[in-house]
C-alpha cells in the first residue's frame, strides 16, 4: 500500500507575517517576522558565512535570542548606520572602509 505524505496547506505557505489573527483564533504572541519590501543579494566568503551561522547559534544557545541570518544582518546594518550618523568620520564603518 503506498504511503500518503501529509503536506502543509496553502495557509501555512501564505501565512500572514504581521498583525494577523489566525482563523477562528484571537490575537496573541507573534513570531516577530516582518515583511520587507526590498531585497538585495550579497556574496560572502565561506568563512564569513560560517561566522554568521556561528553567531546565530551563539545568540540562540548562550543569549536565548532566536534570530535568522537575515535579521542578524539587518540589525548589524542598523548598528553601522546609526554609528555613521552619530560619529561620522570617527565611525567604525568609515574606519574599516578607509582601511
Amino acid at each position: 500500500m503506498p504511503r500518503r505524505v501529509n503536506l502543509p496547506g496553502a495557509e501555512e505557505f501564505f501565512r500572514p507575517t504581521q498583525g494577523a489573527v489566525p482563523p477562528g483564533g484571537t490575537s496573541g504572541a507573534t513570531s516577530g517576522r516582518v515583511r520587507h519590501d526590498e531585497k538585495i543579494t550579497i556574496y560572502l566568503s565561506g568563512a564569513e558565512l560560517l561566522g554568521l551561522e556561528q553567531a546565530r547559534l551563539s545568540l540562540r544557545a548562550q543569549h536565548h535570542a532566536a534570530a535568522d541570518r537575515g535579521r542578524i544582518v539587518r540589525e548589524a546594518i542598523a548598528i553601522a548606520l546609526a554609528d555613521l550618523a552619530e560619529n561620522g568620520e570617527a565611525s567604525e564603518l568609515v574606519k574599516r572602509l578607509k582601511g
